[in-house]
């Protein structure tokens, strides 16, 4: 199970109202060739309901995946059917096992902060991919946030495997008194 996301540097997958159109003007991309293989290898999605039905999330990835998504609802039945879009009132884990199923073996990707921290405090979720994007948001819809929460400590999937290690990220904001060619 893959629960994977590009974020602000501030840790925010989404802006205000699940506004994911600062990810299309920024012109924010991961490295290549990422984006096709979630493509090759994803065989179902597990999804929330207020991420589908925001501007773009009808389309994973362009629109360049076909396949089976889970959509996670309260209310099933006023979602507008899509093709191959199955809106469920279930717990997460009974989603997980019939996204299992539907998968054919492939990799499960997890299109949801709230669904996904649910996954990982289930201990569901195998991997964490994250492509932080150089810009900061202030608001909108944070990747994990458990107030009083116990850490979840993470071990890094390269060739340094020390779980203390912090990954170092540097950038050097652009304004307006400064040329935006840094």
């Amino acid at each position: 199970m893959l629960w994977s996301f590009m974020m602000s540097l501030d840790g925010f997958v989404a802006g205000p109202n699940h506004d994911m159109g600062w990810m299309w003007t920024g012109g924010y991309r991961a490295e290549p060739g990422v984006i096709r293989g979630y493509i090759e290898r994803t065989g179902a999605i597990i999804a929330g309901r207020d991420g589908w039905d925001s501007p773009g999330g009808h389309s994973p990835w362009g629109g360049a995946w076909r396949g089976p998504i889970f959509v996670l609802t309260h209310h099933p039945e006023d979602a507008e059917p899509a093709e191959n879009v199955t809106f469920l009132h279930r717990e997460p884990a009974e989603v997980v096992q019939l996204a299992l199923a539907a998968a054919a073996g492939k990799d499960i990707m997890v299109f949801s902060p709230n669904i996904g921290a649910q996954l990982l405090g289930l201990g569901l979720i195998d991997e964490i991919d994250l492509h932080i994007a150089p810009v900061l948001l202030g608001d909108g819809i944070r990747l994990y946030s458990k107030p009083d929460g116990t850490p979840i400590r993470l071990t890094p999937l390269a060739e340094n495997s020390d779980t203390t290690s912090t990954v170092r990220v540097r950038y050097r904001p652009i304004s307006r008194n400064r040329d935006a060619d840094i």
